[in-house]
């Protein structure tokens, strides 16, 4: 597989569409291909981003750039 970087905006956007499939009754196989990742990177996904909104992901940006030095 390519090797591409999504933004934290993308990977929301892909594990919203894996829970509608996963809900219409696809299995995690089948809906990793049709979002092009690895069956690996959709469950690091998932623990690291799944049930975040996009307000929770700005306020994690903000987070990470008070930590981060100037």
């Amino acid at each position: 597989m390519k090797k591409t970087r999504h933004t934290t905006d993308q990977i929301i956007e892909k594990l919203r569409q894996a829970d509608v499939a996963l809900g219409k009754g696809q299995k995690v196989p089948e809906v990793r291909k049709a979002l092009q990742i690895t069956e690996q990177t959709y469950y690091r996904w998932r623990q690291k981003y799944g049930g975040m909104a996009p307000a929770m992901i700005q306020q994690l940006r903000a987070l990470w750039r008070r930590r981060m030095p100037a």
